[in-house]
């Protein structure tokens, strides 16, 4: 039986979350809102559960989904060989919309699908999502629509979408219908690189850190301005772990959340934002 709850009533908002984390224990799969797109979420460590929002998706294990966190000391735990600009990236930009793939701790027993060793973390800015990862802890989560079909901007419109493959809807109102997903970040290997340009600009990023490189391959030039697109092989250059390619595709139109739509949407399909995620052999979730 799929039950909607209106998180904007303080009293549906409290059964709402409690519904939800039942939901989640049961390995059943709901639909949150985040700070860019709604997204579709489940417990990232029940391989049934992921299994279960792929389908509902109409996506497959090469379409891996980002996962969320409800404070940055969790990327401890999941991640591991963490680069010191991707701290200094999450400790700039979290909570909000940045994505950051890493190499995935080898001890964790989680299947998110094809992910060649990477996981695409992001700690959403919005409430309700917040106060449900708090309670459940890391959910995979991509943004609530088919695969190719819009990112759904309000509760009632992922429903439309996915129907019955959802337990528990979570509704908190509509988000900007010009929402964009995550920006995806490469942080796994020596030179961090956007893998998908999103709601935080290239100029910020190098605000924090000034070596990233851009999605278009564009190294910054330490006399000011970009320097001519980075080769696969240019000298010096550290060459992505296969790993990183994969959360980029995963990331789709968020590239389309925290999804990433795709953390942010669809965010498969469109820039518009999708919760969560995409590590580079996962592909950009909008979000």
């Amino acid at each position: 039986m799929t039950t909607t709850y209106d998180c904007t009533d303080p009293g549906q908002r409290g059964e709402g979350l409690a519904a939800a984390q039942r939901a989640l224990a049961s390995q059943q799969c709901v639909v949150l809102p985040t700070d860019t797109v709604y997204g579709i979420a489940a417990d990232a460590f029940s391989p049934r559960a992921v299994a279960a929002l792929l389908a509902a998706k109409g996506r497959g294990r090469n379409m891996p989904p980002p996962v969320l966190i409800p404070r940055p000391q969790t990327m401890e735990g999941l991640a591991t060989r963490i680069h010191p600009d991707a701290r200094a990236l999450a400790e700039a930009f979290w909570p909000g919309g940045l994505t950051l793939i890493f190499h995935t701790q080898p001890s964790l027993t989680w299947d998110l699908g094809e992910t060649f060793g990477t996981v695409a973390l992001r700690m959403p800015d919005d409430r309700v999502a917040l106060d449900l990862l708090t309670l459940t802890g890391p959910l995979a989560v991509s943004s609530a629509n088919r695969t190719g079909q819009p990112a759904a901007r309000t509760a009632a419109e992922a429903l439309e979408q996915l129907d019955g493959a959802v337990a528990v809807y979570l509704e908190d109102g509509p988000r900007a219908p010009d929402a964009v997903g995550s920006t995806i970040v490469d942080a796994t290997s020596g030179v961090l690189r956007v893998v998908r340009q999103g709601t935080l600009s290239l100029e910020r990023l190098r605000g924090v850190v000034p070596s990233i490189v851009g999605a278009d391959g564009q190294a910054p030039d330490p006399a000011g301005g970009a320097s001519p697109a980075l080769g696969a092989h240019a000298a010096g250059a550290d060459v992505p772990a296969a790993g990183a390619d994969a959360h980029a595709r995963g990331a789709g139109p968020h590239a389309a959340g925290a999804d990433v739509p795709a953390a942010g949407a669809d965010a498969d399909a469109a820039p518009a934002g999708e919760p969560g995620r995409g590590p580079v052999k996962h592909q950009p979730d909008r979000g």
